[in-house]
């Protein structure tokens, strides 16, 4: 029996949201393509504005000849025509011509791409516009004319600039430019800020191989300086590459650039100012006792500069650093205070109850570290780890005499911060300023001979007077004091009682600088783990027990000095405990320094990933790229489309296909089923009933 065929649904117009599947289907190609359009016509002609060349209608690059030529030609044609053209083109073509002619502009446009009188340019066109030439005064560009005193690097010094691992400062200079003899002053003042800081050098355009290497790249690989000139580069300190080049993109202040130099390339932290209240308590009180407290008053306010830093950063074992500003209204307190008259000035604050040592007047580089190394010790200086070795007071080093000295002494006034230790220690700074008497030895020995020994020691700088902290410096201090009182003196506070005492270290050289060691002895564990080695200088330790009276202290030393130079002690084999090193200040700590080195990273690394895009985006190869990227995936789009199209059509046939063959398949098992008798096998009807069975075989 024939089967009737299947109708097709007729073709429906196209809906809305078949519109919206189309379009979203092929987002990503528009978007490509509306980019490459937006790049083609806006970026790109922004980013390569007509030449000056093409305003005289001449080749890039042509020569001052032709340029001349090409004006006077356009200039003629001027004058002969009837129409006089725009003002605004009679500027662009004398501004072309001016700049094209001048040898070290042009070689500046040319090669890196510079035109630093564009202001001036679109100044005369917004003032003189509608204005015939003859009403301009002319030449619209003026010479640059500048001091040239500079030392100016090129391509064969260069690297002899690296020689000493110190930081470079450069500066690309070019000698036509107006920017750069504006800056000259400037530059002098920067230049005399980091004298021993920094190597500082200048670089002239006329070098163009130098200087193609340290400008910028754009993506054709044209050199360019980002501002212009002048322009300031630096290599930190071990950098010898230009791939560690820093460029400076701030203003030209000599504030702003020598901050810049000393913390982003020589790591360097600022020092804070405080005002007149702050100053006591942020600074003075909160600063290590064991610092000198330095602060340096400012009447300008400027930021410290890399030398001042610099020497901070150096001498921060021995004192903690500060600035702070002077105003004419608050010289009372400068003057009651520090005995301050005015500014600047810097100021030495030492041991509790000392008068403050000041500087007036401003000082130079040298001058300060004089300074400085005059005032880094208390003076009474502590004994720690940073100025044992330079005290003389170290088991392992020598006598401040000198090497060749086999006896010294060091008088040392141990306790816990409190006021009986800052009584002694003033106690030992009368005992000092005795024995030094400006060095008049002959007035002790005629006052007191008994005091003869210790002057003499001191003044052949044999003797020194220091104080230890017995908390901080605790196993230190129950090593030389070792009595049963000793914790009145050293480790923790237990109680209400502080002692501080005075005793007196006994140093000898042992002979040829030999340590005191005997054969190790390791033929068993115990000895082995045992072993130490001693020092390479012997001590002995004496204790005093009299009063706070200064005579009787300078004889009790004097005797100690005279016995222990004249009879022969045997030396005994110790190993002295070590003094803990104090926590530095937090901003010159490493965990600083690495905070401040990895701040600096990602400032400069995403300022270089910023630079970098803006050279790239300039890429006239972008728009035809973005072109080719929208075409290929909108064919691939379209090809991916297609081949969905073609198989759901396909299963759509192979499923008419699988609803006809289980119907035929039915009729004709109906059709078999009925040349059969129904069997008991068959389905039992709805209405069926149970026959009830007789008794009997048959009836």
């Amino acid at each position: 029996m024939a089967t009737q065929g299947r109708q097709l649904p007729p073709n429906d117009p196209i809906s809305a949201s078949s519109v919206k599947s189309t379009l979203t289907a092929y987002f990503v190609p528009l978007l490509l393509l509306a980019a490459s359009i937006f790049f083609q016509l806006v970026v790109v002609p922004r980013n390569f504005p007509p030449s000056y060349y093409d305003v005289l209608g001449i080749p890039k690059y042509s020569s001052i000849e032709e340029v001349t030529r090409a004006y006077e030609r356009i200039t003629s044609e001027w004058n002969s025509s009837v129409e006089v053209p725009p003002t605004v083109n009679l500027i662009k073509v004398q501004y072309a011509y001016e700049l094209l002619t001048n040898q070290i502009l042009k070689r500046d446009y040319d090669i890196y791409n510079i035109d630093e009188h564009l202001d001036v340019l679109e100044n005369v066109k917004e003032h003189h516009s509608g204005k015939h030439l003859s009403q301009i005064d002319l030449p619209l560009i003026q010479n640059a004319s500048f001091d040239q005193d500079y030392e100016f690097i090129n391509a064969g010094n260069f690297l002899s600039k690296f020689e000493d691992d110190k930081a470079l400062l450069l500066q690309m200079v070019s000698s036509g430019s107006n920017r750069c003899a504006q800056f000259s002053e400037t530059w002098k003042r920067i230049v005399n800020l980091l004298k021993g800081v920094s190597n500082i050098g200048v670089v002239d355009l006329s070098d163009v191989q130098l200087s193609v290497y340290l400008a910028e790249k754009k993506s054709s690989g044209k050199p360019f300086f980002r501002s212009g000139v002048p322009a300031l580069l630096a290599f930190p300190p071990g950098c010898k590459s230009s791939k560690c080049l820093h460029r400076y993109e701030g203003e030209l202040s000599v504030d702003a650039i020598t901050d810049w130099l000393a913390t982003n390339i020589l790591n360097l932290p600022r020092i804070p100012y405080y005002s007149k209240e702050s100053l006591v308590h942020n600074f003075l009180v909160k600063s290590k006792p064991h610092l000198v407290k330095v602060i340096f008053i400012s009447k300008s306010g400027e930021r410290a500069t890399p030398f001042i830093r610099q020497a901070a950063k150096n001498y921060s074992p021995y004192a903690t650093f500060g600035f702070a500003l002077w105003k004419e209204e608050e010289s009372t307190f400068w003057w009651n205070v520090f005995g301050v008259e005015s500014a600047p000035a810097i100021v030495f604050m030492k041991d509790p109850g000392v008068q403050p040592v000041v500087y007036q007047g401003s000082t130079n580089s040298s001058m300060f570290i004089d300074i400085m190394e005059k005032n880094k010790h208390h003076v009474l200086p502590q004994l720690r780890n940073a100025t044992s070795m330079e005290l003389g007071c170290d088991v392992q080093g020598y006598s401040r005499a000198g090497i060749d000295t086999k006896i010294w002494y060091c008088a040392l006034i141990a306790g816990r911060p409190s006021q009986e230790l800052n009584k002694m220690r003033e106690t030992m700074r009368r005992v000092q300023e005795t024995l030094s008497s400006n060095g008049k030895i002959d007035d002790i020995v005629d006052q007191d001979p008994l005091s003869a020994p210790a002057a003499l020691a001191h003044e052949q700088k044999r003797l020194t007077f220091a104080w230890l902290d017995g908390e901080a410096q605790h196993r230190y201090c129950f090593f030389h004091i070792h009595s049963e009182d000793s914790y009145e003196t050293c480790g923790p506070r237990r109680g209400m009682t502080d002692v501080a005492r005075l005793f007196v270290v006994r140093y000898e050289m042992n002979p040829k600088n030999e340590k005191l060691d005997t054969p190790k002895q390791t033929n068993n564990i115990f000895n082995a783990l045992h072993h130490t080695e001693s020092d390479p200088v012997s001590t002995l330790v004496a204790k005093y027990n009299g009063s706070t009276d200064t005579s009787e202290i300078i004889r009790w030393i004097s005797q100690i000095i005279k016995d222990g130079d004249s009879r022969e002690i045997p030396p005994f084999k110790t190993k002295a405990p070590e003094l803990v090193p104090e926590d530095s200040s937090h901003i010159w700590s490493k965990s600083s320094k690495k905070f401040i080195s990895s701040g600096k990273n990602v400032k400069s690394w995403s300022s270089g990933l910023i630079s970098s895009l803006s050279n790239q985006i300039g890429d006239p190869r972008i728009g035809p790229s973005l072109l080719l990227a929208a075409l290929m995936s909108f064919g691939l789009i379209w090809l991916n489309r297609s081949r969905s199209t073609q198989s759901s059509s396909q299963n759509e046939a192979n499923q008419i296909k699988d609803e006809d063959k289980p119907s035929r398949r039915s009729r004709s098992r109906s059709g078999a089923n009925q040349l059969f008798p129904p069997s008991i096998t068959d389905s039992e009807p709805k209405d069926a009933q149970q026959l009830p069975l007789s008794d009997s075989d048959s009836e």
